[in-house]
């Protein structure tokens, strides 16, 4: 890969373990800035092929640029890779060996405060993935009631002091930028250490605007829907609600039962669908956190479709 381009997290470790190979036919579900895309089309030369999804157009039209040099080996589409069992097939990627979903937010959209993704950048409270989605985060904010507030930052932050953060957005609504929630939660309930106490609370919006878990469940069934047998999906998380999801997802698919310990006799018929590549989750080394400090909470999953 060429290093004048940023190298995306855990990048050695994705290709070690997607394995690419020349002709091979791969989905990158999440395109992002194209630096996996990229190490797997270089690995996959001279006729190796991507299906890559994003449901951000600006990231698309952004990388598809950078990469013009591989030409026809990459599909884009603006769209979920939930969607990748359907669409694959009707853009003739029917033996697919290996696919990856990097979970993580690109640098570009923490960066761009328009997006709304930041608290440290100031912007509208927004944080769609697709600029065409009807709801934004600031209609969550502004209009949900106390308990649905406190339902989505238990869900999807496991936010401390829930409740008491969703009745000082109730009480001093309406709240339309970054900084002004951010600073309302900070002077609600303070910081105590460096992690500011608006992390979760963002990251909860971000999740319940673009129903991001609903999406990772169902990805991760087209995906094993789409693989050819020995072919490869790799997860990369960033946060435990997903690492979860992937963790026993990717344990119960690869059991021949999912009956109670307790029973003698086994009458589920279920037989395993993958083989653990994976035992535990791969972590970015010492020299990559140093590097680039938000690989650190990274987690890299991978299976094998039997």
């Amino acid at each position: 890969m060429d290093q004048s381009t940023h190298i995306p997290v855990l990048y050695t470790e994705v290709l070690d373990l997607l394995v690419p190979l020349p002709g091979g036919q791969y989905i990158d579900g999440t395109l992002g800035a194209g630096g996996h895309t990229t190490g797997i089309l270089e690995a996959s030369a001279p006729d190796g092929r991507v299906l890559v999804f994003d449901r951000d157009l600006e990231a698309i039209q952004f990388t598809r640029r950078r990469l013009e040099r591989f030409g026809e080996r990459v599909v884009y589409l603006n769209t979920s890779y939930a969607m990748m069992d359907k669409l694959a097939r009707e853009n003739g990627f029917t033996a697919v060996k290996g696919v990856l979903l990097d979970l993580g937010l690109s640098s570009r959209q923490l960066a761009d405060g328009s997006r709304g993704f930041s608290f440290l950048k100031e912007g509208p409270l927004d944080m769609r993935f697709d600029s065409s989605s009807e709801a934004t985060a600031a209609d969550l904010v502004n209009y949900l009631t106390k308990d649905e507030l406190v339902a989505i930052f238990k869900r999807y932050g496991e936010v401390n002091r829930s409740e008491r953060i969703a009745q000082a957005i109730v009480a001093n609504r309406p709240l339309h930028t970054t900084a002004a929630l951010a600073d309302l939660i900070k002077a609600e309930i303070g910081q105590r250490g460096r992690i500011h106490p608006a992390t979760q609370v963002f990251q909860a919006l971000r999740i319940a605007v673009n129903d991001e878990l609903v999406e990772l469940e169902r990805g991760i069934e087209a995906a094993i829907d789409v693989l050819e047998p020995g072919g490869r999906l790799a997860i990369i998380s960033f946060h435990s609600l997903e690492d979860r999801i992937v963790k026993h997802t990717f344990r119960d698919l690869s059991k021949d039962c999912i009956c109670p310990p307790e029973q003698p006799i086994c009458n589920c018929n279920v037989r395993a669908k993958v083989r653990l590549i994976t035992r535990r989750a791969v972590k970015a080394s010492a020299d990559e956190v140093s590097a680039n400090p938000r690989s650190r909470s990274a987690r890299l999953r991978v299976i094998e479709k039997l």
